[in-house]
């Protein structure tokens, strides 16, 4: 049995219920494998500015954010790869002529196509996101992350076409038939743990993941350990080693307790 050394976390569906609260035991789980010398990462689709009272809340220092496009280890930078300017032109050109909405991240905004969108409001106010500004044209070459709102079934394929990327459906209610994060191949949430792990020289087998969306497949399939939640998107359970419980009953938690990591 491998000797566990990190645990990356996603936040949403995963850490947090849908009532945006933490269950205690998920709290504690996290705090008693810290105690024991795990290495804890958030890894999530979210800014990295808008998950800080999160980390707060679990004492975790360590971060992988936009899907895999920043990761940081107690405030020193392993990857930042932002996304190419002509990929974020023909997304807009897109969204624009089909009547989508879009959500781009920097490193310190969230940059909106539009104010008065109810879907957009709707998404803003669902993950609580505070830094919020219109789009401009300064801020093409500075986006790490996207979210794309108001789709229609077969929309996705139009921006998968413009090339190496696809769209994971927001694992979230009221957003699941709809909201689409973009990932792109070469830089997602799996190649991220890959490049935490040779930086702080761990092997997969010594690491443990969490997820519930499909952004997190790459990651589920990148360590030793990988669990779907119970109440993951029905396809991601493939790329899991393990099921646990779902988010509102101690998933993370038995997951720890499966591997005998906690009591």
């Amino acid at each position: 049995m491998p000797s566990h050394k990190i645990l990356f976390l996603d936040i949403d569906g995963t850490i947090l219920k849908p009532d945006d609260s933490i269950e205690q035991s998920t709290k504690e789980a996290v705090l008693q494998v810290q105690k024991n010398g795990l290495v804890v990462f958030l890894s999530t689709g979210r800014p990295l500015h808008e998950i800080k009272e999160i980390g707060e809340e679990l004492n975790i220092d360590s971060f992988i954010g936009y899907n895999g496009a920043y990761a940081v280890h107690q405030g020193s930078d392993i990857m930042l790869e932002k996304m190419a300017a002509n990929t974020i032109q023909s997304f807009l050109d897109i969204a624009k002529e089909k009547g989508h909405e879009a959500i781009m991240y920097t490193n310190e905004k969230n940059v909106l196509t539009s104010f008065d969108s109810p879907v957009l409001k709707e998404f803003i106010q669902h993950f609580h996101l505070k830094q919020n500004v219109l789009y401009d044209h300064e801020f093409l070459n500075d986006i790490l992350g996207v979210s794309l709102i108001n789709l229609g079934h077969n929309d996705p394929h139009l921006y998968e076409e413009v090339g190496n990327v696809h769209l994971a459906p927001v694992n979230v209610e009221g957003f699941k038939d709809h909201a689409y994060d973009v990932i792109r191949d070469q830089v997602n949430k799996g190649i991220a743990v890959q490049k935490v792990l040779e930086t702080l020289n761990i092997s997969k087998e010594e690491a443990i993941a969490f997820g519930d969306g499909m952004n997190d497949k790459e990651m589920l399939s990148t360590v030793g350990d990988g669990f779907a939640m119970g109440n993951a998107h029905p396809e991601l359970f493939p790329y899991a080693k393990h099921k646990t419980t779902e988010v509102t009953n101690s998933g993370i938690y038995n997951g720890l307790k499966q591997l005998g990591l906690i009591q």
